[in-house]
C-alpha cells in the first residue's frame, strides 16, 4: 500500500472500530478493499440521507463532490431506499446507464456486520463492476454504484483522449467468488 492508501484504509478502519464491538478479519479486508481498490474518483459521496418505511415513500438526498471542487445535491424517490439513492446519483452525474446486477453479501456476523455490495452497470462505454462496503448497506450501495460510474467516467475520458479501450470492469476483487444473492435494486 502507498502511504495515501494506508492512511485512507486506516481512517476507515478507525471509523468501523468506533461502530462495532468486535472487528473481524473479514471486516478489515472489506474496509481495505473499499478504500484501496477504488479508482480515481471523479464523483465522491459527501452526504447521504435516506428516509423510508411503511407506508412512507423511500426518498434519498445525495450530495456529491464533482471535479474542480464543485458540489451538487439532488433528491429522488424510488421503490426502495437503494433505488432512490441510485436515481439521485444518476441525475447528479448524468451518465446514462442500466444497473444490471446488484448483490449484497455479509462480510461478518452480527447486527453490526459489514455489508459488501457489488453492482454491474452497463453503459455506452461498456460494462463496469463497482464495489462498496459499510455497516450501512444503503451507504455501501451508494459507494458501489459510484465506483462503477467513476469507471464509466474514466473510460469516457480515455476514449475522448484517444486512448485504447481498457477493460476497467475487472479489478483484483473480481476474481472472488460469485455473490451470495442477486436482487433487483427496487427490492433492496
Amino acid at each position: 500500500l502507498s502511504n495515501d492508501e494506508f492512511l485512507r484504509a486506516f481512517k476507515a478502519f478507525k471509523e468501523l472500530a468506533d461502530k462495532k464491538k468486535k472487528v473481524t478479519d473479514g471486516d478489515v479486508e472489506a474496509v481495505v478493499a473499499d478504500q484501496v481498490l477504488t479508482m480515481e474518483e471523479t464523483y465522491r459521496l459527501e452526504h447521504l440521507l435516506v428516509t423510508c418505511g411503511d407506508p412512507a415513500l423511500p426518498t434519498a438526498t445525495v450530495r456529491l463532490a464533482l471535479p474542480e471542487g464543485e458540489t451538487r445535491q439532488d433528491a429522488a424517490t424510488g421503490d426502495g431506499p437503494v433505488d432512490a439513492v441510485c436515481k439521485a446519483i444518476t441525475r447528479l452525474v448524468d451518465i446514462p446507464n442500466r444497473l444490471s446486477e446488484f448483490s449484497v453479501q455479509s462480510v461478518s456476523a452480527g447486527i453490526d456486520a459489514v455489508g459488501e455490495v457489488s453492482v454491474r452497470v452497463e453503459s455506452d462505454e461498456g460494462t463496469f463492476i463497482g464495489r462498496g462496503a459499510s455497516t450501512d448497506i444503503v451507504v455501501a450501495s451508494a459507494r458501489a454504484y459510484l465506483n462503477a460510474l467513476n469507471k464509466v467516467a474514466a473510460a469516457r475520458r480515455d476514449r475522448e483522449a484517444g486512448h485504447p479501450h481498457r477493460s476497467p470492469s475487472r479489478s483484483r476483487l473480481d476474481s472472488a467468488a460469485a455473490p451470495a444473492r442477486v436482487v433487483e435494486p427496487a427490492l433492496a
